[in-house]
């Protein structure tokens, strides 16, 4: 997903005030764009579930 730099700061601002994983939501917000294409999008819930249980080990900010 393209964010312009000043989409991209204000994400990084709101996920930094509410304590959420920049990068998180940056890899969610990609699986959306993928699947958003597709006639059928069997999976993304499970795609998306995995995505919120996996360990992000990079910073927030």
């Amino acid at each position: 997903m393209k964010l312009t730099e000043s989409d991209q700061k204000l994400l990084k601002e709101l996920c930094s005030e509410y304590n959420i994983n920049y990068f998180k939501v940056i890899t969610l917000l990609n699986k959306v764009k993928e699947y958003e294409l597709k006639d059928r999008r069997s999976g993304i819930y499970e795609a998306l579930k995995n995505i919120i249980k996996s360990d992000f080990l990079m910073d927030t900010a």
